[in-house]
Protein backbone atom coordinates (compact mmCIF):
# COMPACT_ATOMS: atom_id res chain seq x y z
CA UNK A 1 0.00 0.00 0.00
CA UNK A 2 2.73 1.94 0.98
CA UNK A 3 4.46 1.82 -2.54
CA UNK A 4 1.56 2.31 -4.50
CA UNK A 5 1.27 5.81 -2.91
CA UNK A 6 4.86 6.48 -3.68
CA UNK A 7 3.99 5.43 -7.40
CA UNK A 8 0.62 8.11 -7.36
CA UNK A 9 3.14 10.96 -6.04
CA UNK A 10 5.43 10.67 -8.76
CA UNK A 11 2.89 10.50 -11.28
CA UNK A 12 1.03 13.85 -9.81
CA UNK A 13 4.57 15.68 -10.18
CA UNK A 14 5.57 14.12 -13.58
CA UNK A 15 2.24 15.41 -14.67
CA UNK A 16 2.48 18.92 -13.59
CA UNK A 17 5.81 19.23 -14.88
CA UNK A 18 4.60 18.52 -18.18
CA UNK A 19 1.34 20.89 -17.75
CA UNK A 20 3.26 24.09 -16.65
CA UNK A 21 5.89 23.39 -19.72
CA UNK A 22 2.81 23.10 -22.27
CA UNK A 23 1.50 25.89 -20.40
CA UNK A 24 4.45 28.48 -19.97
CA UNK A 25 7.22 27.09 -22.14
CA UNK A 26 5.34 28.15 -25.72
CA UNK A 27 4.12 31.17 -24.11
CA UNK A 28 7.74 32.24 -23.07
CA UNK A 29 9.35 31.38 -26.06
CA UNK A 30 7.05 32.93 -28.77
CA UNK A 31 7.90 36.48 -27.64
CA UNK A 32 11.52 35.75 -28.13
CA UNK A 33 10.99 34.66 -31.40
CA UNK A 34 9.31 37.67 -32.38
CA UNK A 35 11.80 40.28 -31.02
CA UNK A 36 14.32 38.26 -32.83
CA UNK A 37 12.98 38.72 -36.43
CA UNK A 38 11.96 42.72 -35.41
CA UNK A 39 15.39 43.14 -34.46
CA UNK A 40 16.61 41.66 -37.83
CA UNK A 41 13.98 43.43 -40.05
CA UNK A 42 14.91 46.46 -38.15
CA UNK A 43 18.92 46.64 -39.31
CA UNK A 44 19.05 44.84 -42.54
CA UNK A 45 19.36 46.53 -45.66
CA UNK A 46 18.53 45.47 -49.36
CA UNK A 47 20.65 46.80 -52.11
CA UNK A 48 20.85 45.70 -56.30
CA UNK A 49 23.96 43.31 -57.36
CA UNK A 50 23.99 45.59 -60.13
CA UNK A 51 23.38 49.73 -58.50
CA UNK A 52 25.30 49.33 -55.52
CA UNK A 53 24.19 52.86 -54.79
CA UNK A 54 20.48 51.58 -54.32
CA UNK A 55 19.62 50.55 -50.60
CA UNK A 56 15.56 49.88 -49.82
CA UNK A 57 14.62 48.97 -45.99
CA UNK A 58 12.84 46.05 -46.95
CA UNK A 59 13.22 43.54 -49.56
CA UNK A 60 11.99 44.04 -53.32
CA UNK A 61 12.69 45.00 -56.79
CA UNK A 62 15.47 47.29 -57.98
CA UNK A 63 13.63 50.79 -59.14
CA UNK A 64 16.21 51.34 -61.79
CA UNK A 65 16.92 47.35 -63.17
CA UNK A 66 13.95 45.69 -61.80
CA UNK A 67 16.11 42.63 -60.70
CA UNK A 68 15.27 41.55 -56.91
CA UNK A 69 16.85 43.30 -54.11
CA UNK A 70 19.61 41.24 -52.02
CA UNK A 71 21.11 41.83 -48.31
CA UNK A 72 23.00 44.39 -48.11
CA UNK A 73 26.21 44.32 -46.18
CA UNK A 74 26.16 44.61 -42.82
CA UNK A 75 28.20 48.26 -41.28
CA UNK A 76 32.05 47.97 -40.59
CA UNK A 77 31.99 48.05 -37.01
CA UNK A 78 35.64 48.90 -34.96
CA UNK A 79 36.99 51.54 -37.69
CA UNK A 80 39.17 54.07 -36.51
CA UNK A 81 37.69 57.85 -36.94
CA UNK A 82 39.27 58.12 -40.37
CA UNK A 83 38.76 54.85 -42.34
CA UNK A 84 36.08 53.26 -44.00
CA UNK A 85 34.77 50.49 -45.94
CA UNK A 86 33.58 49.70 -49.54
CA UNK A 87 31.57 46.34 -50.21
CA UNK A 88 32.95 44.09 -52.68
CA UNK A 89 30.36 45.29 -55.14
CA UNK A 90 31.79 48.76 -55.48
CA UNK A 91 35.33 47.48 -55.26
CA UNK A 92 34.78 45.69 -58.21
CA UNK A 93 32.02 48.36 -59.80
CA UNK A 94 35.18 50.66 -59.89
CA UNK A 95 37.83 48.83 -61.06
CA UNK A 96 40.24 48.98 -57.24
CA UNK A 97 42.88 47.39 -57.36
CA UNK A 98 45.92 47.14 -54.83
CA UNK A 99 49.70 46.66 -54.44
CA UNK A 100 51.80 45.67 -51.47
CA UNK A 101 54.74 48.30 -51.06
CA UNK A 102 58.25 47.14 -51.22
CA UNK A 103 61.92 47.70 -51.91
CA UNK A 104 63.11 48.23 -55.40
CA UNK A 105 66.50 47.68 -56.45
CA UNK A 106 67.93 50.30 -58.05
CA UNK A 107 71.37 48.99 -59.60
CA UNK A 108 70.55 50.82 -62.47
CA UNK A 109 67.84 53.66 -62.08
CA UNK A 110 66.64 55.15 -64.98
CA UNK A 111 65.54 58.49 -66.09
CA UNK A 112 63.62 59.54 -69.02
CA UNK A 113 64.20 63.12 -70.34
CA UNK A 114 63.20 64.73 -74.04
CA UNK A 115 65.28 66.27 -75.54
CA UNK A 116 65.88 67.83 -79.37
CA UNK A 117 68.79 67.77 -81.79
CA UNK A 118 70.68 70.83 -81.86
CA UNK A 119 73.66 71.96 -84.09
CA UNK A 120 77.17 72.06 -82.87
CA UNK A 121 77.97 75.16 -81.88
CA UNK A 122 81.43 74.58 -81.81
CA UNK A 123 81.84 73.39 -85.01
CA UNK A 124 79.95 75.96 -86.88
CA UNK A 125 81.48 79.13 -88.43
CA UNK A 126 80.38 82.12 -90.25
CA UNK A 127 81.56 83.13 -93.96
CA UNK A 128 82.00 86.90 -94.00
CA UNK A 129 83.04 88.76 -96.52
CA UNK A 130 86.41 91.03 -96.07
CA UNK A 131 85.82 94.18 -98.54
CA UNK A 132 82.91 96.03 -98.72
CA UNK A 133 81.41 96.32 -102.18
CA UNK A 134 78.43 94.66 -104.32
CA UNK A 135 77.67 90.66 -104.53
CA UNK A 136 77.94 90.29 -108.36
CA UNK A 137 77.33 86.36 -108.30
CA UNK A 138 76.69 83.89 -105.62
CA UNK A 139 77.37 80.62 -106.07
CA UNK A 140 75.56 79.05 -103.43
CA UNK A 141 71.99 79.98 -103.88
CA UNK A 142 69.83 77.64 -101.19
CA UNK A 143 70.34 76.74 -97.60
CA UNK A 144 71.28 72.91 -97.04
CA UNK A 145 73.56 73.16 -99.58
CA UNK A 146 77.41 71.36 -98.97
CA UNK A 147 80.10 73.09 -99.62
CA UNK A 148 83.97 72.29 -99.72
CA UNK A 149 87.15 74.50 -98.23
CA UNK A 150 88.12 76.35 -101.22
CA UNK A 151 85.10 76.48 -102.46
CA UNK A 152 84.16 80.14 -104.66
CA UNK A 153 81.49 81.29 -103.33
CA UNK A 154 80.81 84.44 -104.56
CA UNK A 155 82.50 87.29 -106.39
CA UNK A 156 82.33 90.94 -104.84
CA UNK A 157 82.92 94.05 -107.22
CA UNK A 158 84.58 96.63 -105.08
CA UNK A 159 85.48 100.15 -105.63
CA UNK A 160 87.90 100.30 -102.54
CA UNK A 161 89.91 97.28 -104.09
CA UNK A 162 90.33 98.56 -107.54
CA UNK A 163 91.55 101.76 -106.23
CA UNK A 164 93.65 99.96 -103.56
CA UNK A 165 94.90 97.50 -106.57
CA UNK A 166 95.83 100.66 -108.47
CA UNK A 167 98.06 101.65 -105.91
CA UNK A 168 99.96 98.38 -105.60
CA UNK A 169 100.97 99.05 -109.53
CA UNK A 170 102.24 102.36 -108.66
CA UNK A 171 104.07 101.45 -105.52
CA UNK A 172 105.27 98.46 -107.05
CA UNK A 173 107.25 100.73 -109.71
CA UNK A 174 108.52 103.03 -106.31
CA UNK A 175 109.14 100.21 -104.56
CA UNK A 176 113.39 100.73 -104.10
CA UNK A 177 112.81 104.25 -103.64
CA UNK A 178 110.23 104.09 -101.31
CA UNK A 179 109.53 100.66 -99.66
CA UNK A 180 107.45 101.67 -96.88
CA UNK A 181 105.14 103.52 -98.88
CA UNK A 182 105.18 99.81 -101.21
CA UNK A 183 105.24 98.02 -97.63
CA UNK A 184 101.69 100.05 -97.00
CA UNK A 185 99.59 99.46 -99.46
CA UNK A 186 100.68 95.73 -99.50
CA UNK A 187 99.84 95.26 -96.40
CA UNK A 188 96.63 96.66 -96.13
CA UNK A 189 95.51 94.36 -99.50
CA UNK A 190 96.65 91.79 -97.20
CA UNK A 191 94.43 92.63 -94.62
CA UNK A 192 91.49 92.18 -97.68
CA UNK A 193 92.88 88.50 -97.39
CA UNK A 194 94.06 88.55 -100.87
CA UNK A 195 97.30 86.13 -100.59
CA UNK A 196 100.60 86.41 -101.78
CA UNK A 197 100.23 85.10 -105.29
CA UNK A 198 97.36 87.27 -106.32
CA UNK A 199 99.72 90.27 -104.98
CA UNK A 200 102.22 88.99 -107.23
CA UNK A 201 100.08 88.50 -110.30
CA UNK A 202 99.12 91.73 -110.19
CA UNK A 203 102.39 93.33 -109.94
CA UNK A 204 103.61 91.38 -112.28
CA UNK A 205 100.83 91.89 -114.94
CA UNK A 206 99.65 95.26 -114.14
CA UNK A 207 96.21 93.98 -114.72
CA UNK A 208 93.46 94.67 -112.03
CA UNK A 209 90.98 92.32 -110.82
CA UNK A 210 87.48 93.83 -111.01
CA UNK A 211 85.66 91.08 -109.33
CA UNK A 212 87.22 89.71 -105.98
CA UNK A 213 86.15 85.89 -105.37
CA UNK A 214 85.10 84.84 -102.22
CA UNK A 215 86.89 81.05 -100.54
CA UNK A 216 85.04 78.81 -98.28
CA UNK A 217 87.75 78.68 -95.36
CA UNK A 218 85.78 75.40 -93.70
CA UNK A 219 83.53 72.44 -95.14
CA UNK A 220 80.18 72.42 -94.14
CA UNK A 221 76.44 72.66 -94.47
CA UNK A 222 74.89 76.10 -95.56
CA UNK A 223 72.35 76.32 -92.58
CA UNK A 224 71.82 80.47 -93.02
CA UNK A 225 72.17 82.80 -95.97
CA UNK A 226 72.54 86.20 -95.36
CA UNK A 227 72.49 88.01 -98.26
CA UNK A 228 71.16 87.65 -102.07
CA UNK A 229 73.02 88.26 -105.05
CA UNK A 230 73.15 92.20 -106.44
CA UNK A 231 73.09 93.30 -102.33
CA UNK A 232 75.86 95.79 -101.16
CA UNK A 233 77.63 94.59 -98.39
CA UNK A 234 80.22 96.48 -95.44
CA UNK A 235 83.45 95.21 -94.74
CA UNK A 236 83.05 91.73 -92.53
CA UNK A 237 79.39 91.26 -93.06
CA UNK A 238 78.06 87.86 -92.56
CA UNK A 239 77.46 86.35 -95.77
CA UNK A 240 76.34 82.89 -94.74
CA UNK A 241 76.23 80.57 -91.96
CA UNK A 242 77.99 77.00 -92.29
CA UNK A 243 77.76 74.12 -89.98
CA UNK A 244 79.62 71.60 -89.76
CA UNK A 245 77.39 68.25 -88.99
CA UNK A 246 79.39 65.47 -88.38
CA UNK A 247 78.89 65.76 -84.61
CA UNK A 248 76.06 67.29 -83.36
CA UNK A 249 73.74 68.28 -79.77
CA UNK A 250 71.53 66.26 -78.35
CA UNK A 251 70.09 69.04 -75.80
CA UNK A 252 67.41 67.83 -72.42
CA UNK A 253 65.81 69.75 -70.29
CA UNK A 254 66.40 68.59 -66.48
CA UNK A 255 63.87 70.18 -63.42
CA UNK A 256 65.29 71.34 -60.09
CA UNK A 257 64.50 68.04 -58.09
CA UNK A 258 66.39 66.23 -60.89
CA UNK A 259 70.10 67.80 -60.35
CA UNK A 260 71.11 65.41 -58.24
CA UNK A 261 70.63 62.49 -60.26
CA UNK A 262 72.91 63.63 -62.87
CA UNK A 263 76.73 64.64 -63.25
CA UNK A 264 79.62 65.34 -66.13
CA UNK A 265 80.54 61.80 -67.66
CA UNK A 266 77.77 60.17 -66.64
CA UNK A 267 75.89 57.53 -69.36
CA UNK A 268 72.62 58.51 -71.66
CA UNK A 269 70.85 56.05 -73.80
CA UNK A 270 69.43 58.06 -76.85
CA UNK A 271 66.75 56.83 -79.18
CA UNK A 272 64.39 58.77 -81.71
CA UNK A 273 61.39 58.01 -83.31
CA UNK A 274 63.52 57.50 -87.13
CA UNK A 275 65.27 54.66 -85.49
CA UNK A 276 63.14 53.27 -83.20
CA UNK A 277 64.80 50.20 -82.96
CA UNK A 278 68.35 51.65 -82.09
CA UNK A 279 70.21 53.11 -79.12
CA UNK A 280 73.11 55.34 -79.35
CA UNK A 281 75.09 55.46 -75.97
CA UNK A 282 77.12 58.60 -75.21
CA UNK A 283 78.32 60.79 -72.50
CA UNK A 284 76.77 64.22 -70.52
CA UNK A 285 79.59 66.64 -71.97
CA UNK A 286 77.92 70.00 -70.62
CA UNK A 287 75.14 70.50 -67.39
CA UNK A 288 74.72 74.45 -67.66
CA UNK A 289 75.37 76.45 -64.64
CA UNK A 290 72.54 78.83 -65.41
CA UNK A 291 69.39 78.17 -64.34
CA UNK A 292 66.40 78.85 -66.92
CA UNK A 293 64.07 81.00 -65.07
CA UNK A 294 60.99 80.72 -67.61
CA UNK A 295 61.27 77.00 -67.46
CA UNK A 296 62.82 76.49 -64.63
CA UNK A 297 64.99 73.71 -66.32
CA UNK A 298 68.89 73.11 -66.67
CA UNK A 299 69.96 72.14 -69.84
CA UNK A 300 72.10 68.80 -70.13
CA UNK A 301 74.19 68.33 -73.28
CA UNK A 302 75.53 65.06 -74.87
CA UNK A 303 77.59 65.38 -78.14
CA UNK A 304 76.54 62.96 -80.79
CA UNK A 305 79.21 61.82 -84.00
CA UNK A 306 77.23 62.34 -87.21
CA UNK A 307 79.48 61.10 -89.64
CA UNK A 308 76.40 58.98 -91.28
CA UNK A 309 74.60 62.18 -91.33
CA UNK A 310 71.15 59.75 -89.36
CA UNK A 311 70.76 63.06 -87.22
CA UNK A 312 69.00 66.13 -88.12
CA UNK A 313 68.92 69.53 -86.48
CA UNK A 314 65.45 69.78 -84.99
CA UNK A 315 64.33 66.03 -84.59
CA UNK A 316 63.40 65.13 -81.65
CA UNK A 317 64.86 62.56 -78.97
CA UNK A 318 64.62 60.61 -75.94
CA UNK A 319 67.60 59.69 -73.34
CA UNK A 320 67.71 57.53 -70.63
CA UNK A 321 70.15 58.64 -68.14
CA UNK A 322 71.97 55.55 -65.99
CA UNK A 323 73.66 55.42 -62.70
CA UNK A 324 77.26 55.88 -63.02
CA UNK A 325 77.98 55.05 -58.90
CA UNK A 326 78.70 51.34 -57.91
CA UNK A 327 76.83 51.98 -54.99
CA UNK A 328 73.48 50.37 -54.56
CA UNK A 329 70.83 51.99 -53.33
CA UNK A 330 67.50 50.95 -52.20
CA UNK A 331 64.71 52.93 -52.62
CA UNK A 332 60.28 52.55 -51.38
CA UNK A 333 58.83 53.11 -54.51
CA UNK A 334 55.27 53.59 -55.53
CA UNK A 335 53.07 53.23 -58.74
CA UNK A 336 52.61 57.00 -60.13
CA UNK A 337 48.90 55.68 -60.35
CA UNK A 338 48.72 55.36 -56.60
CA UNK A 339 49.40 59.29 -55.98
CA UNK A 340 46.36 62.13 -55.53
CA UNK A 341 48.14 65.64 -55.64
CA UNK A 342 46.24 68.73 -54.25
CA UNK A 343 49.36 71.17 -54.91
CA UNK A 344 50.30 71.30 -52.01
CA UNK A 345 50.04 67.51 -50.55
CA UNK A 346 50.28 64.12 -52.16
CA UNK A 347 48.43 61.50 -51.13
CA UNK A 348 47.57 57.88 -51.19
CA UNK A 349 44.78 55.35 -50.04
CA UNK A 350 46.30 52.48 -47.68
CA UNK A 351 44.20 49.24 -47.63
CA UNK A 352 44.45 49.24 -43.44
CA UNK A 353 43.73 44.77 -42.97
CA UNK A 354 44.50 42.76 -45.69
CA UNK A 355 41.58 40.61 -45.51
CA UNK A 356 38.64 43.65 -45.80
CA UNK A 357 38.43 46.78 -47.75
CA UNK A 358 39.17 49.08 -45.55
CA UNK A 359 41.32 52.17 -46.47
CA UNK A 360 42.37 55.27 -44.98
CA UNK A 361 44.29 58.14 -46.54
CA UNK A 362 47.74 59.32 -45.69
CA UNK A 363 49.91 61.87 -46.74
CA UNK A 364 53.70 61.19 -48.66
CA UNK A 365 56.54 62.65 -49.50
CA UNK A 366 57.74 61.92 -52.47
CA UNK A 367 61.39 62.29 -53.89
CA UNK A 368 62.17 61.83 -57.68
CA UNK A 369 60.21 60.33 -60.30
CA UNK A 370 61.58 57.18 -61.93
CA UNK A 371 59.91 55.80 -65.32
CA UNK A 372 56.15 54.97 -63.49
CA UNK A 373 57.40 55.15 -59.90
CA UNK A 374 57.60 57.79 -57.43
CA UNK A 375 60.41 57.48 -54.49
CA UNK A 376 58.52 57.83 -51.43
CA UNK A 377 60.53 59.83 -48.38
CA UNK A 378 58.57 59.89 -45.89
CA UNK A 379 54.68 57.99 -45.13
CA UNK A 380 54.67 54.92 -45.95
CA UNK A 381 56.32 51.84 -44.89
CA UNK A 382 57.75 48.65 -46.68
CA UNK A 383 54.63 45.98 -47.10
CA UNK A 384 52.40 48.13 -46.95
CA UNK A 385 49.20 47.79 -48.66
CA UNK A 386 48.00 50.97 -51.33
CA UNK A 387 45.74 51.80 -53.76
CA UNK A 388 47.06 51.85 -57.20
CA UNK A 389 43.95 51.96 -59.91
CA UNK A 390 40.68 53.29 -58.77
CA UNK A 391 42.11 55.64 -56.75
CA UNK A 392 39.99 59.09 -57.48
CA UNK A 393 37.11 56.41 -57.30
CA UNK A 394 37.97 55.34 -53.66
CA UNK A 395 38.69 59.35 -52.90
CA UNK A 396 35.18 59.79 -53.83
CA UNK A 397 33.89 57.04 -51.38
CA UNK A 398 36.45 58.66 -48.82
CA UNK A 399 34.64 62.29 -49.29
CA UNK A 400 31.40 61.18 -49.08
CA UNK A 401 32.01 59.54 -45.96
CA UNK A 402 33.15 62.10 -44.38
CA UNK A 403 36.62 61.36 -43.72
CA UNK A 404 40.12 62.45 -44.31
CA UNK A 405 40.51 63.06 -48.28
CA UNK A 406 42.11 64.67 -51.28
CA UNK A 407 39.92 68.09 -50.82
CA UNK A 408 39.37 67.52 -46.94
CA UNK A 409 42.13 67.31 -44.79
CA UNK A 410 40.32 67.80 -41.89
CA UNK A 411 37.65 64.58 -42.00
CA UNK A 412 34.99 67.02 -41.57
CA UNK A 413 31.41 65.86 -42.95
CA UNK A 414 30.55 67.31 -46.26
CA UNK A 415 27.03 65.96 -45.90
CA UNK A 416 24.96 66.84 -43.67
CA UNK A 417 21.02 64.71 -42.82
CA UNK A 418 20.43 61.08 -41.98
CA UNK A 419 18.52 59.69 -44.56
CA UNK A 420 19.82 58.58 -47.52
CA UNK A 421 22.91 59.27 -46.61
CA UNK A 422 24.57 55.66 -47.26
CA UNK A 423 22.24 55.77 -50.40
CA UNK A 424 23.53 59.09 -51.91
CA UNK A 425 27.15 58.40 -51.03
CA UNK A 426 26.96 55.03 -52.97
CA UNK A 427 25.56 56.93 -55.90
CA UNK A 428 28.16 59.78 -55.94
CA UNK A 429 30.86 57.11 -56.02
CA UNK A 430 29.05 54.95 -58.81
CA UNK A 431 28.14 57.70 -61.03
CA UNK A 432 31.48 59.26 -60.41
CA UNK A 433 33.24 55.92 -61.67
CA UNK A 434 30.98 54.60 -64.22
CA UNK A 435 30.49 57.88 -66.21
CA UNK A 436 34.21 58.66 -66.30
CA UNK A 437 35.24 55.03 -66.97
CA UNK A 438 32.45 54.53 -69.52
CA UNK A 439 32.05 57.99 -71.27
CA UNK A 440 28.62 58.35 -69.96
CA UNK A 441 27.78 62.55 -70.07
CA UNK A 442 24.97 63.71 -68.11
CA UNK A 443 22.95 66.52 -69.90
CA UNK A 444 22.06 70.05 -68.39
CA UNK A 445 19.23 73.04 -69.47
CA UNK A 446 20.37 75.57 -71.99
CA UNK A 447 21.32 77.57 -69.19
CA UNK A 448 23.60 75.05 -68.21
CA UNK A 449 25.47 74.92 -70.75
CA UNK A 450 26.05 78.75 -71.50
CA UNK A 451 26.96 78.90 -67.68
CA UNK A 452 29.24 75.91 -68.47
CA UNK A 453 30.80 77.29 -71.41
CA UNK A 454 31.50 80.20 -69.50
CA UNK A 455 33.67 78.22 -67.62
CA UNK A 456 35.69 76.33 -70.81
CA UNK A 457 36.32 80.21 -72.43
CA UNK A 458 37.36 81.37 -68.82
CA UNK A 459 39.54 78.49 -69.46
CA UNK A 460 40.67 79.07 -72.50
CA UNK A 461 41.67 82.86 -71.45
CA UNK A 462 43.94 81.36 -68.82
CA UNK A 463 45.49 79.26 -70.79
CA UNK A 464 46.53 81.99 -73.20
CA UNK A 465 47.86 84.74 -70.79
CA UNK A 466 50.54 81.45 -70.34
CA UNK A 467 51.01 81.25 -73.75
CA UNK A 468 52.33 84.82 -73.86
CA UNK A 469 54.56 84.42 -70.52
CA UNK A 470 52.62 86.81 -68.64
CA UNK A 471 51.90 86.07 -64.97
CA UNK A 472 49.72 88.63 -63.73
CA UNK A 473 47.51 88.16 -66.69
CA UNK A 474 47.24 84.69 -65.26
CA UNK A 475 46.96 85.18 -61.89
CA UNK A 476 43.77 87.81 -63.21
CA UNK A 477 42.27 85.02 -65.16
CA UNK A 478 42.35 82.45 -62.78
CA UNK A 479 40.52 84.34 -60.52
CA UNK A 480 37.71 85.16 -63.57
CA UNK A 481 37.77 81.41 -63.91
CA UNK A 482 37.26 80.92 -60.19
CA UNK A 483 34.00 83.62 -60.44
CA UNK A 484 32.59 81.46 -63.73
CA UNK A 485 32.58 78.18 -61.91
CA UNK A 486 30.66 79.36 -58.84
CA UNK A 487 28.20 80.76 -61.06
CA UNK A 488 27.35 77.72 -62.78
CA UNK A 489 23.81 76.47 -61.52
CA UNK A 490 23.23 73.05 -60.58
CA UNK A 491 19.64 72.56 -60.24
CA UNK A 492 19.95 72.97 -64.04
CA UNK A 493 21.09 69.22 -64.15
CA UNK A 494 18.02 66.50 -64.17
CA UNK A 495 19.42 64.13 -61.40
CA UNK A 496 21.20 64.27 -58.32
CA UNK A 497 23.36 61.51 -59.89
CA UNK A 498 24.65 64.71 -61.95
CA UNK A 499 24.43 67.00 -59.22
CA UNK A 500 26.52 65.51 -57.22
CA UNK A 501 29.18 64.26 -59.60
CA UNK A 502 29.56 67.95 -60.38
CA UNK A 503 30.07 68.80 -57.07
CA UNK A 504 32.80 66.27 -56.63
CA UNK A 505 34.69 67.83 -59.76
CA UNK A 506 33.83 71.28 -59.37
CA UNK A 507 35.53 70.69 -55.74
CA UNK A 508 38.68 69.60 -57.53
CA UNK A 509 38.44 71.59 -60.13
CA UNK A 510 38.09 75.54 -57.96
CA UNK A 511 40.85 73.96 -55.35
CA UNK A 512 43.48 74.15 -58.10
CA UNK A 513 42.13 77.31 -59.77
CA UNK A 514 42.28 78.52 -56.03
CA UNK A 515 45.99 77.53 -55.10
CA UNK A 516 47.08 78.78 -59.17
CA UNK A 517 45.56 82.81 -58.34
CA UNK A 518 48.15 82.55 -55.08
CA UNK A 519 51.12 82.28 -57.32
CA UNK A 520 52.92 85.16 -58.40
CA UNK A 521 55.52 83.48 -60.84
CA UNK A 522 54.74 81.40 -63.92
CA UNK A 523 56.73 78.26 -62.88
CA UNK A 524 54.06 77.81 -59.85
CA UNK A 525 51.33 78.90 -61.92
CA UNK A 526 52.08 76.30 -64.66
CA UNK A 527 52.32 73.18 -62.37
CA UNK A 528 48.90 74.07 -60.64
CA UNK A 529 47.70 75.23 -64.61
CA UNK A 530 48.39 71.26 -65.39
CA UNK A 531 45.79 70.39 -62.36
CA UNK A 532 43.01 72.78 -63.60
CA UNK A 533 43.23 71.00 -66.70
CA UNK A 534 42.68 67.58 -66.09
CA UNK A 535 40.24 68.55 -63.61
CA UNK A 536 38.26 70.33 -66.21
CA UNK A 537 38.90 67.24 -68.87
CA UNK A 538 37.09 65.03 -66.24
CA UNK A 539 33.87 67.72 -66.36
CA UNK A 540 33.86 67.56 -69.99
CA UNK A 541 34.01 63.95 -70.33
CA UNK A 542 31.08 64.31 -67.77
CA UNK A 543 28.98 66.62 -68.76
CA UNK A 544 27.81 67.30 -72.47
CA UNK A 545 28.34 70.65 -73.82
CA UNK A 546 27.72 72.47 -77.55
CA UNK A 547 31.78 72.98 -77.85
CA UNK A 548 34.03 71.47 -79.86
CA UNK A 549 37.52 70.92 -77.81
CA UNK A 550 40.85 69.69 -78.56
CA UNK A 551 42.56 68.01 -76.12
CA UNK A 552 46.59 68.62 -76.57
CA UNK A 553 49.65 66.83 -75.12
CA UNK A 554 53.48 67.82 -74.41
CA UNK A 555 55.76 65.27 -73.73
CA UNK A 556 57.91 67.18 -71.96
CA UNK A 557 55.70 69.25 -69.32
CA UNK A 558 55.31 67.90 -65.85
CA UNK A 559 59.11 66.93 -65.43
CA UNK A 560 58.77 65.35 -68.21
CA UNK A 561 56.20 63.32 -67.65
CA UNK A 562 54.12 64.64 -70.11
CA UNK A 563 51.01 66.89 -69.55
CA UNK A 564 47.41 68.00 -71.08
CA UNK A 565 45.61 70.82 -71.40
CA UNK A 566 42.69 71.76 -73.59
CA UNK A 567 42.41 74.47 -76.46
CA UNK A 568 39.33 75.51 -79.10
CA UNK A 569 41.91 75.34 -81.81
CA UNK A 570 44.12 72.55 -83.10
CA UNK A 571 47.18 74.87 -83.74
CA UNK A 572 49.67 73.74 -81.09
CA UNK A 573 50.81 76.64 -78.82
CA UNK A 574 52.03 75.40 -75.36
CA UNK A 575 50.93 76.79 -72.43
CA UNK A 576 53.75 75.25 -70.23
CA UNK A 577 56.54 76.74 -71.93
CA UNK A 578 55.39 79.69 -73.58
CA UNK A 579 57.84 81.38 -76.35
CA UNK A 580 60.48 79.21 -75.13
CA UNK A 581 58.50 75.88 -76.74
CA UNK A 582 55.66 77.71 -78.31
CA UNK A 583 54.98 74.86 -80.71
CA UNK A 584 55.96 71.47 -78.56
CA UNK A 585 53.00 69.22 -78.43
CA UNK A 586 50.54 67.24 -80.41
CA UNK A 587 46.36 66.71 -80.72
CA UNK A 588 45.53 63.61 -78.43
CA UNK A 589 42.20 64.34 -78.79
CA UNK A 590 38.76 65.34 -79.73
CA UNK A 591 35.44 66.22 -77.41
CA UNK A 592 33.02 66.96 -80.38
CA UNK A 593 31.09 67.79 -78.01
Amino acid sequence: MKHNKILLNIAFVGFGLLGGWLLFGNASSTPSVHDHQETEQATQLWTCSMHPQIMQPEAGDCPICGMDLIPAESGAEGLAADQFKLTANAMALADVQTSVVGDMERDEPQMKLSGKITQNEASNSVQVGHIAGRIERLNVSITGEKVQKGQLLATIYSPELYAAQQELITASALQESQPALYNAVRNKLTLWKLSEKQLNQIETTGKIVENFPVYATVSGTVSEKLVEQGEYIKQGQPLLKIANLSSVWANFDLYEHQLGLVEKGQEIAITTNAYPSEKFNVKVDFIDPVLNTATRTVRVRAVLNNAANLFKPGMFVTGILTKTSAKSDRLLTIPASAVLWTGERSVVYVKTKPTESIFEMREIHLGNRQGEYYEVRAGLENGEEIVTSGTFTVDAAAQLNGKKSMMNSSGKPSMTGHEGHTSMREEMSNSNSTSLREGIKYVGSTLFNKQFETVIAAYMDLKNTLVKDNAKAAKSSSEVLLKSIKKVALNELPNSAGRDLWKLLDSKLSTSVKALSKEEDLAGQRVHFHHVSTHLTELLKSFKVEKTVYHLYCPMADNNNGGYWLSMESTVENPYFGSSMLNCGSVHETFAL
